[in-house]
């Protein structure tokens, strides 16, 4: 590995972090940290630029952190900026990683859609993102249906009680992402997702990615005046309590693209929550509650908003963040996420492939 590299990684709540260096003999040379961060003395820059030179090229960025945690003057403040950090802006760097300004991306935002129909576009989308003949893509959805949406690896009789699903009309699919369990009824319900090239996250590590994916979310619902935060490993949160889940699916076909897509809770039926869902007391104790009502906060209550407007806010601010223009599913993608659907997402091996 030789040569220039420039990476860029926006620390999530904080500044971006800038990285030009050079690779000789399989180490790094010539390093310079740069962005709009706060950095406390000023000669704390030249000691993490110091720290980074003569790395091995393939240390990873908690190493590489490390070797800037040791080499920092007594005292070094930080504001927006981390020593991870700038180890995963050296990773992007040498990685080639793009960023979200480097693409034309498109909005999908389409009439509702049954709920074995949106597993499936997902599926197919993101596919036609790896094969780049789609360019990176925000889909809202609009659910058709009230449903239950299992994570790809969860067992469908632990997690759903059919009875009650069956009692209040309640469609139980499985996605291809892994994580929990998604209690969905349309009008109170928002869920998108981003269908992105692998090459926007590249260097980051899983965890990262999350974080990195989610950023734009939460200014804007900063921008509602929801002070809300990135909480390991897929869930979004303020100090009211959880108001969304994210999970991903990496697709190694073509150039290789990533699914993340999050449901948030605009509002909820708590008790017709609590008798579809079989949620476990372990679940709840490791999210410091005894009752699962407690566990989600409605963006309806928080916002003061109707959900429509909700939804064309964090479209704007999606828009002037990273430029948006209006899209649709292609005659092509719907005729084989229909296909899917049926074959697939709305049979009763694949949602029960784990009993």
């Amino acid at each position: 590995m030789h040569g220039a590299y420039h990476g860029e990684y926006k620390v999530p709540g904080g500044k971006l972090v800038v990285v030009d260096l050079d690779a000789e003999d399989g180490v790094l040379r010539n390093v310079r940290v740069a962005g709009d961060f706060f950095l406390e003395p000023d000669e704390a820059i030249l000691a993490i630029d110091r720290a980074l030179e003569g790395a091995p090229v393939d240390t990873d960025a908690s190493a590489l952190a490390t070797r800037i945690d040791a080499a920092l003057p007594p005292g070094t403040q930080m504001f927006g900026l981390t020593s991870e950090g700038v180890g995963v802006a050296v990773r992007r760097a040498l990685a080639h990683a793009t960023d979200w300004t480097d693409y034309d991306w498109q909005l999908i935002h389409e009439p509702p859609q049954s709920p074995a129909l949106h597993m499936a576009l997902d599926e197919v989308i993101t596919t036609e993102v790896a094969a780049g003949r789609r360019p990176p893509t925000l889909r809202v959805w609009e659910w058709g249906a009230p449903a239950v949406v299992i994570g790809s690896f969860q067992s469908l009789r632990n997690e759903v009680d059919p009875e009650a699903a069956e009692r209040h009309g309640i469609q139980v699919v499985r996605r291809i992402s892994g994580g929990g369990a998604m209690f969905i009824e349309p009008g109170n319900t928002i869920t998108y997702s981003l269908s992105v090239p692998d090459a926007l996250v590249q260097g980051l590590s899983f965890t990262d990615s999350y974080a990195y994916l989610d950023d734009w979310v939460l200014g804007a619902l900063g921008d509602m005046g929801i002070r809300a935060w990135y909480q390991p490993l897929n869930d979004i949160a303020t100090d009211a309590g959880k108001i969304a889940g994210a999970a991903q699916k990496r697709m190694v076909t073509g150039h290789g693209a990533v699914l993340h897509h999050v449901t948030m809770a605009y509002d909820i039926d708590a008790d017709k929550m609590t008798e579809v869902l079989r949620i476990g007391r372990e679940k709840l104790s490791d999210k410091g509650t005894k009752s699962a009502k407690k566990r989600v906060d409605p963006l309806r209550r928080q916002t003061g908003l109707p959900r429509e407007t909700v939804i064309e806010r964090m479209i704007a601010s999606f828009r002037s963040r990273y430029g948006l223009s209006e899209g649709h599913v292609t005659e092509d993608e719907l005729t084989r996420a229909k296909q899917l659907a049926e074959t697939k997402f709305g049979t009763a091996e694949w949602t029960g492939r784990v009993p």
